[in-house]
Formats: C-alpha cells, sequence, structure tokens
C-alpha cells in the first residue's frame, strides 16, 4: 500500500468524517484519494484561513476532531492566524498540508519551505512524515495529541513522494481508552471546606466546561456555594446559562478592572481555563485583596500556571464539580441557609440588572440610524427555536447576549484568541457539524471582510445559514480601544479616529453575496428586520441580510 492510503486509513480510523481545504497541486495524492473514500465529506473553501477556522468551530460544535488540508508554505501562511485561534480556543485538530518532494529539498523547489518550522508556534506539535513507513506513528500520535488535555491543533507535512511511497505498516487506531480521572477525594474535602468558610464566594468559568459537558454539574455547583457565574472576556461557548439568577457578566480585559468587578468576594472559584487573557497592563493581582483562589482543571499543566492558588484540584470536569457540589450539599444547616440567602440576593441582583437593561434599551429603542439593543432585539424576536447563534459582534456582543437565551452550551459559538474573520468562516464548520439546528451568524462589517468568501462555501454547499452582517462602516471596536491608549498612556486626545472608517468606498454586502451566489438584502428600518430574518429561514440555503446601525457616538 502506498503513504497515501495509510494517510486515508488512518482518517477512517479515527472516525474522521469531513476534510476541510483548498486544493493545490502537492495535495494532489489526497485529493486523487477522495473518490475512494466516499464516506469523507471535502469541504471546499476559497482560501485557507477559512478552511482552518471552519474546522476549529466544527470541532467546537461536533466534539470531533478537526482535519484541514493546506497547500505548502502560502496556504500554511494564510492560515496561521486561524490556527492560532483554534490553539487558544483548544479545538482539536489535525491540519495537513502538503510538501514538496523531498528529493527537490536542496533545490529551491516553488513554494517549498521548511513548513514543520512555520505551524511550530501555533501548535502542540509540528512534524514531517518523512517516510511511508513512519505514516500510521504520526497520523496516530497526532490524533493523540491534538485531543489530549488541553487539546489543540497540530499540523502533520505530507510530502508528495511520500504519499506515493510504499510501505507494509497499515493504519491504526487506539481504542477503548477511558480518560475521566476522578479527583482526590482529599481535594475535594479541602476546596469544600474553605467555601464552607467563604462569606461572598464567586466563580470564573472557561469553555472546557462547555466543551466537557459539564454545564449541569456547574450548575449545581453555582447553587449550592450561593456564587455567581462570572464568564472570561473573550469565550468560545455559552458554559453557564446566561438566563439563569446566578449568571453574571463578561470580565474586563485588565488585572484591576477584574479585581473592582470582582467587589467584595473573599474567594473566586476558577474552572477550565488559562485565567485571565488581558489587553492592557495594570499593576497588581486580578483578584480582591484577601480573597482565597481555587482552581479546578483537567490537566495540571494549567493548575496555577498564572496565578498562585490556596486549594486545586485536577480530575474530569463533570466528576469534580459534581462530587464538589455533593460536599457543599451536605454541608451544615448554618452553611445552606447562607447559600440560599445568597441566592435570593443574586436572584435579586439579575431581575434588577435586566430591568435596567430593559430600560436602557428603551430609550434607545427609536434611534436613528438603528440601535444595537434594538438590532438584537429584533433579531431575536425573528429566529426561529433551536437556534444555534455564532457571533463575532464585538462591541455588539454584550446587547446580543441580553437578547438571546443561551441555555445550553452548543447554543452559541464564537473564536478565541481575538483574531477577527471567525465568525463567518467558523459558521461554515458549525453547521456542517450541526445540519438539524437552524444557524444565525452576526458578524460585524470589518470581521465579516477577513473572511467573506465563506460565503462562496455556503452557497456551494447549500447550507441553509443566515447570515447577518452589522453594517455601522466603521472598526467600532478600534475606535474604542483608541480612547483607552488615549486616557491610559495620557496621550493626545482631540483627534479623530486615524484609518478606522470604512465609509469610502461604502461596502456591498449584498453585490458581494450575489456574486458567490448567495441572495441578500439591506435593512435599515427596524420594525422590518425580525420579518426579514424570518423569510431568510424559511427559505432554503445560505441568505445573508445587512443590517445598517449606528456607529460610535
Amino acid at each position: 500500500m502506498r503513504g497515501r492510503q495509510v494517510f486515508m486509513d488512518s482518517l477512517v480510523a479515527h472516525g474522521v468524517e469531513r476534510i476541510f481545504g483548498n486544493p493545490g497541486t502537492t495535495e494532489s495524492p489526497l485529493l486523487d484519494s477522495l473518490q475512494s473514500y466516499p464516506q469523507i465529506e471535502y469541504v471546499v473553501a476559497l482560501h485557507e484561513g477559512i478552511a482552518a477556522g471552519a474546522a476549529s468551530f466544527y470541532a467546537q460544535a461536533s466534539g470531533k476532531t478537526g482535519v484541514v488540508n493546506l497547500h505548502v508554505a502560502p496556504g500554511l501562511g494564510n492560515a496561521i492566524g486561524m490556527m492560532y485561534g483554534a490553539l487558544k480556543a483548544n479545538s482539536p485538530m489535525v491540519v495537513t498540508a502538503g510538501q514538496q518532494d523531498t528529493r527537490m529539498r536542496l533545490r529551491g523547489p516553488v513554494l517549498g519551505y521548511d513548513l514543520v518550522a512555520m505551524a511550530e508556534p501555533v501548535t502542540k506539535w509540528s512534524v514531517q512524515v518523512e517516510t511511508a513507513d513512519e505514516m500510521a506513528n504520526v497520523m496516530q500520535r497526532a490524533f493523540k495529541i491534538a485531543n489530549e488535555a488541553p487539546a489543540g491543533p497540530v499540523f502533520v507535512s505530507l510530502p508528495i513522494n511520500v504519499m506515493e511511497q510504499e510501505t507494509e505498516i497499515p493504519a491504526a487506531a487506539s481504542t477503548g481508552v477511558f480518560d475521566n480521572p476522578r479527583p482526590d477525594p482529599a481535594g475535594v474535602a479541602a476546596m469544600a471546606k474553605k467555601i464552607m468558610a467563604a462569606r461572598n464566594p464567586t466563580i470564573v468559568v472557561s469553555d472546557d466546561v462547555a466543551r466537557a459537558g459539564a454545564q449541569l454539574e456547574l450548575i449545581a455547583l453555582a447553587e449550592a456555594m450561593g456564587a455567581g457565574v462570572w464568564f472570561e472576556g473573550i469565550r468560545h461557548h455559552a458554559a453557564f446559562p446566561n438566563r439563569h439568577p446566578n449568571a453574571k457578566a463578561i470580565l474586563p480585559m485588565d488585572a484591576g478592572a477584574i479585581s473592582n468587578t470582582l467587589g467584595d468576594a473573599d474567594l473566586v472559584l476558577l474552572i477550565g481555563g488559562p485565567f485571565f487573557e488581558e489587553v492592557w497592563f495594570t499593576p497588581g493581582s486580578p483578584f480582591p485583596d484577601g480573597a482565597a483562589v481555587l482552581q479546578i482543571e483537567e490537566t495540571s499543566a494549567r493548575m496555577a500556571h498564572n496565578h498562585p492558588v490556596d486549594a486545586g484540584l485536577v480530575g474530569h470536569l463533570p466528576n469534580s464539580l459534581g462530587a464538589l457540589a455533593e460536599a457543599l450539599a451536605n454541608g451544615s444547616d448554618d452553611y445552606q441557609v447562607a447559600a440560599k440567602g445568597r441566592n435570593d440576593a443574586l436572584a435579586s441582583q439579575s431581575a434588577e440588572a435586566r430591568a435596567a437593561y430593559q430600560s436602557r434599551t428603551q430609550r434607545a429603542w427609536d434611534r436613528d440610524p438603528m440601535s444595537m439593543p434594538r438590532a438584537m432585539a429584533e433579531l431575536a424576536a425573528g429566529v426561529p427555536e433551536g437556534v444555534v447563534v455564532v457571533e463575532e459582534a464585538i462591541t455588539a456582543g454584550l446587547d446580543l447576549a441580553q437578547a438571546f437565551d443561551f441555555a445550553n452550551p452548543g447554543d452559541y459559538l464564537s473564536g478565541r484568541g481575538g483574531g477577527i474573520g471567525q465568525g463567518l468562516a467558523g459558521a461554515i464548520g458549525a453547521k456542517v457539524a450541526q445540519p438539524d439546528r437552524p444557524m444565525l451568524v452576526v458578524s460585524g462589517d470589518g470581521s465579516a471582510m477577513y473572511s467573506i468568501q465563506a460565503l462562496w462555501s455556503a452557497a456551494h454547499h447549500e447550507l441553509d445559514i443566515v447570515f447577518v452582517i452589522l453594517v455601522n462602516r466603521e472598526y467600532r471596536i478600534l475606535k474604542h480601544n483608541l480612547d483607552i491608549y488615549r486616557q491610559r498612556f495620557d496621550a493626545l486626545s482631540n483627534q479623530d479616529y486615524p484609518q478606522m472608517n470604512l465609509d469610502t468606498p461604502a461596502l456591498d454586502f449584498v453585490t458581494m453575496a450575489k456574486g458567490m451566489g448567495m441572495p441578500g438584502s439591506v435593512i435599515s428600518d427596524p420594525a422590518e428586520l425580525a420579518a426579514a430574518v424570518k423569510t431568510a429561514f424559511a427559505s432554503p440555503g445560505p441568505h445573508l441580510i445587512a443590517v445598517n446601525i449606528e456607529g460610535k457616538r
């Protein structure tokens, strides 16, 4: 058998159903093999970054390993940004690229370069298959490393001549591996003791809870603690129901502001993530003075990595959270009364915050151009039941989180790492992963232009996705950040916003969509938006709606 057969057999052995890619010459062995493997679908993208972004969201939405096929050095370079996002998101992915014939290595062939070195900074493991005899072992190891916690992308370079070499070593995959370690009972007891001694405990949660399927255990733990649940500033999933009375908001992006937001918490429980991702430097700790810090992780690699902890617990998150909630449920009567009192207070705070938001929304209801709160409310009114929201709205994200009810982890997907353009690309993978659920993509206009070719992939594969582009003709988030920069560094603040407007010429998203085979419409009147969304979902195939909204005020 040839190396390419072992490669394809390895994909089958590991349960791969789809390859996301952009074809090229050095990928000929893979592409020519596809017809012999009808069980594997090739999802075509017009740009390698879109293929990588789609595979990352596919992995997040399906819980399976995303597989990407890129084209030599320029193609890998095109995908590096999305691979960085996948690394930050902990998306299990096997990224491959065709490599030139190794017999030409010293001749400097066209498109040739050190692909392993290019991919190494944004992957967990980067390797080139040097002989066909290595193929089975490399692929088995690639899937293992991609999926072991914390998950992430690996890269495999596939020289065209190695794919055509003969080998007698067949593909193989591990089976029957049970990797759900239970937490140390002593650690659970120590952590429960500290929580029961706290007056005002709080929780900060990351995406691992959603990926591990531990949301119900987190709800039980939050209620047993009488604790609010805060989210990271950038998140991929809704790890906790946003309408639950204990749900708080996303945390800010610098240590000082995080500490101020957590307020008078005397115990902070960190669950499942590399805390914290910051944008701006402030001195000091992100935790309130004197607060105990606890951490629960699925891998010791993350434990106390950035901050010392007063108690740490490593174990499968459903097991760990469930065991801790059970220990607290067996606490004293005095503890149960205190926890209930905190839950009641959180419910009152939640109701007050919801009422205050509704009041602000009403004040902005009739603004012209359309306000972001109104736009999000109309979108929520127009979507069908069971919708999945893929969000890259950035400055509209807070209003989107208020307008929609994200009760389950699969209801919401966004991008990690801070790089823009993930929304449109990611929607391709998310829809392929969840074909039976309606899907709404909400993206800013600046973000959309980073991966606008994704519209072609949606049309080509006839994916039922409604793309909503929020058109404010500016990089609004950059204007906000420039204001913060000027304030923090005492820079001149009476100047305009340089190179941050997208109005000359204006972007015509409907025409772009039409050119890629997708119908579209423009909405400026908020009274028409919900109906337009309903019409788009009622029509087969993808649809684009450009929504004209207000800019920075």
